[in-house]
């Protein structure tokens, strides 16, 4: 296996782009990632994607991006699973060049959501549920991810509501200094404790927001991306787990046990404990996805992952940052597409790119996103080189 590193990112804002197709913030992307690359040219695209054929009525996104993007009859096809779409992209692209098959690689997220309308815009998000037993029922992931809560609240007694209050609070506090962020306000805990009920416990802020946005990674060798003249960034770890798709069927529904496998097999492959990284860019979907998330990782016990949510462990200022550009909660959630962003924002931490939020010295991130309540989990170690 080759050695891989990251040469291009390229991102649009995250938001409600009623303005744009589906071909017009791909080839937004697209285009910056090539000239954030030196204008690299890829021989293969994977392109993350979940609604795009039910929300815009598009499918054959290959052929829809390469011929927006001056790249007529490049080798391109989408990825699906699930939200986790655009990371699994993202791990092909990877392998392409890792395994020696195309010398430079692309992956994609796009999605737009702000397609649908009316009593539409929940149909499609349902579809990485399991039909025959969640979606036909009337479950959604909203409520399915309030029923987690309100069980993990019920087996810890002594787990304090507020503490998960944490998780939108940080990704606010981050977005205020992220440009491409659909909400750069932050947010105080008096505004979380009062915002309204949605899904019992679960208030607005315990919920990311669903919204558009394209975002590009391009991926080759270091000997071909040596002049592209930004620090280079490395893939070190990449592993993919599946659970079940229906909660139900497992027998412990709080513990992430495809988020636990993906993310011990990515820190093996990359020779390093789930410790020594700088920050980690969770999938925030939900407040409750981010505790047992970190559960899940060995950062905290089972049962405990609330505690981290005291005090300033998780907070740019702490020794485990999290969502250091606003995370989904306050960057928000573009579906199939949020791999791209977590990974471009992991990215920008380890160019020394973060402004405002940038870590001092950050050499290792870890990324992790997930399909469904963890139905499917793709975890990537990435690493800056030295020079």
């Amino acid at each position: 296996m080759r050695e891989v590193v990251i040469a291009g990112i390229g991102q649009i804002p995250v938001g409600e782009h009623w303005e744009l197709s589906l071909r017009n913030i791909s080839a937004r992307a697209v285009q910056a990632a090539k000239k954030d690359a030196g204008g690299m040219i890829p021989e293969a695209i994977y392109i993350g994607n979940v609604i795009a054929s039910v929300a815009s009525h598009q499918a054959n996104l290959g052929a829809l991006v390469t011929d927006n993007t001056f790249l007529e009859g490049t080798e391109s096809y989408t990825i699906e699973a699930g939200e986790a779409s655009a990371a699994a992209a993202f791990r092909m692209a990877y392998l392409a060049v890792a395994s020696g098959w195309v010398d430079i690689a692309m992956a994609l997220g796009m999605e737009k959501y702000t397609d649908l309308s009316g009593d539409t815009m929940d149909e499609p998000t349902k579809l990485v549920m399991d039909y025959d037993y969640e979606n036909y029922v009337g479950q959604t992931l909203t409520s399915q991810a309030g029923l987690l809560m309100q069980r993990y609240l019920f087996e810890n007694p002594k787990a304090d509501r507020q503490a998960f209050g944490a998780f939108p609070l940080i990704g606010h506090a981050n977005a205020v200094n992220n440009p491409n962020a659909m909400f750069r306000k932050a947010i105080r805990p008096e505004v979380y404790e009062k915002a309204g009920m949605v899904s019992s416990p679960m208030n607005m802020f315990d919920i990311a927001p669903y919204a558009d946005g394209a975002a590009a990674l391009i991926l080759t060798t270091p000997e071909i991306a040596h002049k592209v003249g930004h620090p280079l960034v490395r893939v070190i770890g990449s592993d993919v787990a599946i659970d079940t798709l229906a909660l139900h069927d497992r027998p412990d529904p709080l513990a992430f046990r495809a988020a636990g496998v993906s993310l011990e097999n990515a820190c093996s492959q990359a020779g390093i404990l789930p410790s020594d990284v700088d920050f980690f860019e969770l999938h925030d979907a939900f407040s409750v996805y981010g505790v047992l998330s970190l559960e899940a990782a060995g950062f905290a016990a089972r049962g405990e992952g609330w505690k981290l949510g005291i005090g300033d462990r998780l907070t740019l200022k702490g020794d485990l940052p999290i969502n250091t550009m606003g995370g989904l909660k306050a960057r928000g959630y573009p579906l199939g597409a949020t791999g791209a962003y977590q990974l471009v924002e992991a990215v920008q931490q380890l160019r020394g790119e973060a402004g405002e939020n940038q870590i001092p010295n950050a050499r290792l991130g870890l990324v992790q996103s997930l399909g469904g309540p963890a139905s499917t989990a793709v975890t990537h170690v990435l690493e800056r080189m030295p020079g």
